[in-house]
C-alpha cells in the first residue's frame, strides 16, 4: 500500500517539474550552466593551436591556451575537435 502510495507521489513530482520547465522555457529561460567559450573563444582557441613556431612545432601548448583563456584544458580539447560546429 505504502509503495502505491510513494509511486503517486513520485510521479506527482516528476509531473510537476516537466510542467515547472516548460513554463520556464516558455518564458525564455534556459537552464544549465552557461558556455565556458563562446563564439570568439573557440575561434581563438582554434587559431592559437594551429599556429606553428620557427621550427614548425605548435607554437603554443593546450595549457598555455586554457590558462590564456581562463578555462580548463579539457574545455580547449572538447571545442578542438573538428566535428563540432563552432557556438553561436
Amino acid at each position: 500500500m505504502f509503495g502505491a502510495f510513494d509511486e503517486f507521489l513520485r510521479e506527482l513530482i516528476v509531473e510537476g517539474t516537466l510542467e515547472g520547465l516548460a513554463s520556464a522555457r516558455a518564458r525564455g529561460r534556459v537552464g544549465g550552466r552557461p558556455p565556458a567559450l563562446d563564439a570568439h573563444g573557440v575561434e581563438m582557441a582554434r587559431a592559437l593551436y594551429e599556429m606553428k613556431g620557427d621550427d614548425g612545432k605548435r607554437r603554443y601548448t593546450v595549457q598555455q591556451i586554457a590558462d590564456r583563456l581562463g578555462v580548463s584544458r579539457a574545455t580547449i580539447y572538447r571545442h578542438l575537435d573538428p566535428d563540432k560546429p563552432v557556438p553561436a
